[in-house]
């Protein structure tokens, strides 16, 4: 069983890393072209200090982007898998907020526009459980990161000081 896995490790980590990679574009894009709709589902969420919405709503968006090529390339690749991690922690915990303090909007995960809606919960457990689902996916990435066709692959990276 451990002899397939080890087989199959690189490939899974590969499908893991392009996965996350169309999340990202599929998430970011939309928020980059419509920032308008961007800077109205931050504001919704009541979570950010007012005059940081719009810098945070133009700023995701770019995030998003910039880890989805670094996973597409498999450049760093851990610590890209790790950042995304941190990134679905923030949107489970976003997500959660909203639903705990009552308010009816969506989400704006792939580019709504934090408009109210009418009965919240279901697309709030549907969020939650996409998100969780997606952070699984980048801790295994974070924990296996070799994977196929990757540039960290062919990183020769100084090896660390001895400790004396």
């Amino acid at each position: 069983m451990i002899r397939r896995f080890t087989a199959a490790q690189p490939w899974l980590s590969t499908a893991a890393r392009l996965f996350l990679a169309g999340v990202f574009i599929w998430a970011g894009w939309p928020k980059l072209v419509h920032s308008d709709g961007t800077v109205l589902s931050v504001r919704a969420f009541k979570l950010v200090p007012e005059p940081l919405v719009v810098p945070f709503a133009y700023a995701l968006p770019m995030v998003e982007l910039a880890v989805a090529l670094l996973l597409i390339a498999g450049l760093f690749t851990r610590v890209s898998a790790v950042i995304t991690a941190v990134m679905m922690v923030v949107f489970i915990g976003g997500i959660a907020s909203a639903w705990a303090r009552g308010l009816k909007i969506e989400c704006g995960c792939f580019g709504n526009t934090g408009s109210l809606v009418t009965d919240p919960v279901p697309g709030f457990i549907r969020d939650l459980l996409r998100d969780s689902g997606f952070l699984l996916v980048a801790l295994f990435l974070a924990r296996w990161p070799r994977s196929v066709a990757a540039v960290d692959r062919f990183l020769v990276l100084p090896p660390a000081p001895a400790r004396v």
